[in-house]
Order: C-alpha cells, then structure tokens, then sequence
C-alpha cells in the first residue's frame, strides 16, 4: 500500500508566488529559457536551469552550472523569498485552465513504493535525461520540481480536499498562460492522519507525468542511502516531492505526429500502401483541420489536404499496449510505410502536443515536414490498464495539461 507523507516545504513568501513559479524546466531549450529568465530574473527556472547563468560556451551539465544552482536557491532561502512550513504539513494545488479544474494533494511518495511497483509506470527513461536531474537534486539538496501522480478517485480524499478548498487559500494567482493557480496548507492533525491513513489503503499510485523526475529522484535517495549505510528510512532522501490527483480530474491531450517525408514513395503510392490497413475519407475544406472523436480514428494532413483515416477492424486490439491508438498509428502506417522503426531516435520525425492545435501541424507540413498525423488522445483508463499490466506505452502517448509549476514548493532532503 502506498506511503505518501506530510514534509515541512520550503515555498515562497507570500506576495513572491506568482514572480517565483516556472513552468517545468523541461519544456524550454536553453534559448528559450534564458530568454524567460533575462525577462523574469525571479523566475525559479533561474534555479532549474541554472545554465541560464552563463553563456553558450559553458556547458548545460557542467558541474559549475548544478553548483550555481545550489547556491542561487541558498541565497534565495537566506534573502528570505522563501519560508519554510513550521511542521510538517499536506497542500493542495489547484490548476484552473479554460474553466476546468484539477486539485492535487501535494506530498511526499516514497521511493521504496517506487521499486516496489507500488508506484506504478508506464513509459521507460533514458539515463542521459535522468544523470542532468540526479546533479540538480543532490547537489541543490532539495527536490523542486513535484512529480505528477494520479490515483482512482477516492471518496475520503475528495470529501476533505473540498472542506479544505472553502477556506481562503495562501496563493491565488493567474500566470501569463491564463492558468489560475491556488493553493491551500493542509496543517490540521485530523486532516493530515485521515490523508495518511486512507492512502495507505489505496493499493497503486501511478506517474502521470515526471517519469525522468521521479526516477532520478529514487536514485538520488538510493545514492544517500549508500552514503549513510545506518539509515532508517525515515530520512527525508527516502521520499520524493509530488502532487497526486484524482484519475476523473484530468485531461490528456492528444500528442501528434509529423514526419518529413514519404520514405521514397510518391503521393499516390503512399495513399494505396495506407489504404490497405486505413479507411480513408477526404475531408471537406470547410470541415478542416481533422480533429479525431473516437478512438481508431486518426486525421492524415497531405498536400494540404486533410482526410479522416480508420483503422480496419483487423488491425485492432484488445491488447493493453498494441491496441492503443499511438501503437496503432507506429505498427501499420510509421514503420511499415514510412519507415519510422525507432520514433525515439529517427531524426525525420517530430511530436506535436495536442496544447498547439492542429493548425500547428498545418504550419509544420506548411515549413518543414510532409505529413501530419492527429490522433484521438490516450484515456486514463488506458494509462492505467497498461501500467498494471506491467507495459510500457509507446513514447509520446501522453499529454498533461496543464503543467505543475515548480517553485512553489521545495523538499529538502536533509
């Protein structure tokens, strides 16, 4: 059964929130987060990607760049625009986006739930991605980015999440995106035993978003636990920061595929090798761009022109990993025809978050790429059914929205 803890955070001083909060640091190249950063030198991506510090000449993995960043969050804490919570305490972070909420439980997981399946996966990591995130962690001594869990909704929490919600929160504030943020301290002994207890009974948590985060999160605490072979477990390194959410709370978006060319084939080729695995329907011009509405059907934008594909009854199935729709898409169009067999390292491909629209992939067809494939986006329920089934989703299969601001809370690890 799941350990999700309490911690005493680190979070901004009141009136610092809205200036501190980033976007997570992964959603920026290093142009374009010192640009966010020349613009807001307060922003805590001046931490996250500390590179931002120095120019191109010095190195993103450079140990002087994680040893900045270690020391900018220590001045940040010393100049007090940071307060550190007197006990330890539960969150809750609200996210409000075009009129729909989510509200997430912001608290300590712990890595032994993480090797153990108890927290429960579904997409593998890369260990060039993890080592840049294991520096940040270790060297700073503290976690600043929360990882992104979800869990079947449950009546207990949901009951004491809106109690909690009808007091006046201790942030409130609208970022640039129009995102509306709120968070409220959860310092109440009944209320905290009560979330301690009833997760303790909820049998799988499960990473939404943030597999590359946690990872290196656990394998921080694993290396502190080497450091300090009398160890009790107890030790803040043993946990993880997150933010759990109710499964009925979320939205995946759609994550879209762009590929420079047809593999050799001529238009009319290309269409004959899909139509012997796709139905294929032109769609009016007045009727574009072609948004997917169930599941098996995918839009295809070619010499713009755009056109409904549904997969054949054949080619589907009831398999938890080869019956989503990316897999679909990868297994009988990308591989076979256009000779996309690794999506992870082919250079001639390109993934597109369904929060871009598809006008994005009528501009990329437009500049850069050939064809554009929009899919109907992966469920919950889909998410869930292939991480119990012990199963890795396809790279690109999901897209959260909105993303959790870092910044807003710290967990030192000591």
């Amino acid at each position: 059964m799941a350990e999700i803890r309490p911690f005493a955070a680190y979070r901004p001083r009141i009136g610092m929130e809205s200036k501190i909060a980033a976007l997570p640091y992964d959603v920026y190249n290093r142009k374009e987060a010192t640009e966010e950063v020349r613009k807001n030198p307060e922003s805590f991506l001046a931490i996250d990607r500390a590179e931002t510090a120095f120019d191109d000449s010095v190195d993103t993995y450079d140990p002087k760049v994680y040893e900045h960043a270690a020391s900018l969050l220590k001045k940040w804490i010393s100049e007090g625009r940071f307060v550190k919570e007197e006990k330890p305490c539960y969150y809750l972070y609200e996210q409000v986006m075009n009129g729909r909420s989510q509200t997430g439980i912001v608290a300590c997981a712990s890595i032994d739930d993480y090797k153990n399946n108890v927290i429960k996966k579904h997409e593998n990591t890369r260990a060039d991605k993890e080592q840049d995130r294991i520096c940040h962690v270790d060297i700073c001594n503290a976690q600043t980015g929360p990882i992104f869990l979800t869990y079947r909704a449950n009546d207990e929490l949901e009951t004491i999440i809106r109690e909690v919600q009808k007091k006046t929160p201790v942030y409130d504030f609208v970022s640039e995106d129009m995102i509306t943020h709120r968070v409220w301290i959860v310092d109440e002994t009944e209320n905290i035993e009560k979330i301690y207890k009833t997760f303790a009974e909820i049998e799988n948590i499960y990473i939404a978003d943030g597999h590359h985060r946690c990872a290196s999160a656990v394998k921080v605490g694993i290396k502190r636990r080497e450091e300090h072979p009398d160890y009790t477990g107890n030790e803040e390194f043993n946990y993880f920061l997150s933010v759990l959410f109710q499964d009925k709370e979320l939205k995946i978006l759609d994550y879209n595929r762009v590929v420079k060319d047809l593999n050799g084939l001529s238009d009319d080729e290309f269409m004959n090798r899909v139509s012997e695995c796709f139905e294929i329907q032109k769609i009016k011009p007045e009727d574009g761009p072609y948004k997917p509405e169930s599941k098996g059907c995918f839009g295809m934008y070619l010499e713009g022109v755009w056109y409904l594909l549904k997969a054949k009854e054949e080619i589907k199935s009831t398999d938890a990993v080869k019956g989503l729709d990316v897999s679909v898409l990868q297994d009988y169009l990308l591989a076979p025809i256009l000779g996309i067999n690794d999506p992870k390292t082919d250079s001639r491909i390109d993934f597109v978050g369904g929060i871009r629209g598809l006008k994005e992939l009528e501009r990329r067809v437009h500049s850069d790429m050939k064809v554009a494939f929009s899919l109907h986006p992966t469920s919950i329920k889909e998410l869930f059914d292939v991480a119990d089934a012990g199963r890795l989703m396809p790279p690109k299969s999901t897209w959260f929205e909105p993303k959790l601001r870092s910044g807003l809370f710290l967990h030192e690890l000591t």
